[in-house]
């Protein structure tokens, strides 16, 4: 695999920003660099990742105050121009408050931070994330959060399933998309989604903490695999 730069951006709250760099430093050939939330400089990044945690504490609202750090100009910008950007948990919610992706992530239901392995099933499997699933696949990734509930307007919903932009779905381990597997209340199940250029992808599991078997999951590593190989053109 040829060289690949992958930034990883680190807010005052970032938590899982050592796990996604550890992760991304498995596959060979590719570097990880962290990028401090008041830098002006993606340090020649391929890929950016804005990692899970709770940036500024959560405090506003998740994301909120992230949304303004001067490296989302740039990370913005980096998107703007096509580059891929992948948001974990935390970073969903930045991506979100960044109007990078629409929608927006509500308390859980049960108004709990829940903290559990989950199932969740592959939608779409054409984005430069996971062409490495089967559509449909069931995969295991690990949860943390408290405001993981997606919502939308209806026409928002009606429109990101039109375009094909729900990428992941909270399922049960047959694929069922029942109310069960959906413990935080997501409209339609829905776990991730991308943007309608493709190249910027927010869910709320985890897939750093599912790219180890040590962990209880390797189904992670898939999404990286997907995103590096896009990026080499392997």
């Amino acid at each position: 695999m040829a060289d690949v730069t992958v930034g990883i951006v680190v807010f005052p709250g970032s938590n899982c920003d050592h796990d996604t760099e550890y992760a991304v430093a498995s596959f060979p050939g590719v570097r990880p660099v962290l990028l401090w939330h008041n830098e002006h400089d993606l340090k020649g990044s391929d890929a950016i990742i804005l990692p899970g945690g709770f940036s500024f504490g959560d405090y506003l609202r998740c994301g909120s105050i992230a949304r303004f750090s001067p490296i989302m100009r740039e990370v913005i910008e980096f998107a703007q121009k096509g580059g891929p950007v992948l948001g974990i948990c935390n970073g969903f919610q930045v991506l979100v408050e960044s109007g990078l992706l629409e929608g927006a992530l509500l308390r859980n239901t049960g108004k709990k931070f829940i903290c559990r392995q989950a199932t969740i099933k592959v939608v779409n499997n054409t984005t430069i994330f996971t062409d490495g699933y089967r559509k449909d696949e069931v995969l295991r990734f690990p949860v943390a959060h408290g405001e993981g509930n997606f919502f939308a307007s209806p026409e928002t919903i009606e429109s990101l399933e039109e375009h094909g932009q729900v990428v992941f779905r909270y399922s049960d381990e047959e694929g069922g998309e029942t109310e069960e597997a959906n413990f935080n209340g997501s409209l339609a199940n829905i776990a991730g989604i991308v943007n309608r250029e493709g190249n910027v992808l927010g869910l709320m599991p985890h897939p750093e903490r599912a790219s180890e078997q040590l962990l209880g999951s390797v189904d992670g590593r898939r999404l990286f695999e997907s995103l590096f190989r896009h990026l080499t053109g392997a």
